[in-house]
């Protein structure tokens, strides 16, 4: 491993998730921090060329925004806080994991400057604790709305406990599915794609 005394990295309790804790660097003027390193992300697995789009979000106190995920295979993404804090939830949704069905949150915000790497087939969400929270992402495939999947952030089999009282939620998200349905339907795509003599062009 590249030993970077500007950025540690750290794996978390969900297999892949990983979080990058740069060393900010404080002054009369303010700081200095470096936000992300291809050198350290190489050496714990990431391609950083593969990533092609960044998109920033801004919400306001109590807003929550999730649980989202994308089908068919996936996609990886960085995100980190660039602006107040948020509380951040990432659930486990890959039935091939050790950690299927598992959840894991961490605190993102403009002090610690973590980012952290979401796998494929991870759900995120987040709420924003500050007034206002700019999140920004960084994502290795473009956005292809037909595969995007989505649990409801107040999922009864989930229990999420967000921080604080839920203010805002987009009717995209309202709308969103349950857990229980999101999983029946992963297992069973799993089971069709081991069955014997499946033909070659089935689920494209």
């Amino acid at each position: 491993m590249v030993d970077n005394p500007d950025m540690e990295a750290r794996t978390m309790s969900l297999a892949g998730v990983l979080v990058f804790l740069p060393q900010a660097h404080h002054d009369e003027r303010g700081f200095f921090t470096r936000t992300f390193d291809a050198v350290i992300a190489r050496e714990h697995g990431l391609r950083p060329e593969e990533f092609v789009q960044d998109s920033q979000s801004r919400s306001h106190r109590g807003t929550v925004r999730g649980m989202h995920g994308r089908g068919g295979r996936g996609e990886s993404k960085l995100v980190r806080c660039a602006r107040g804090a948020v509380h951040d939830v990432l659930v486990d949704a890959r039935p091939s994991s050790p950690t299927f069905g598992r959840q894991m949150s961490i605190t993102l915000d403009d002090e610690s400057f973590a980012h952290l790497f979401v796998p494929p087939g991870v759900l995120h969400g987040f709420q924003a604790l500050t007034d206002e929270a700019d999140v920004c992402y960084r994502i290795d495939r473009e956005h292809a709305p037909g595969e995007d999947l989505s649990v409801r952030y107040d999922d009864p089999d989930l229990a999420i406990a967000w921080p604080q009282p839920v203010t805002l939620v987009s009717a995209r998200d309202r709308a969103a599915g349950s857990w229980a349905g999101l999983t029946e339907e992963l297992l069973s795509a799993g089971d069709a794609a081991r069955r014997p003599g499946r033909p070659a062009s089935a689920g494209r």
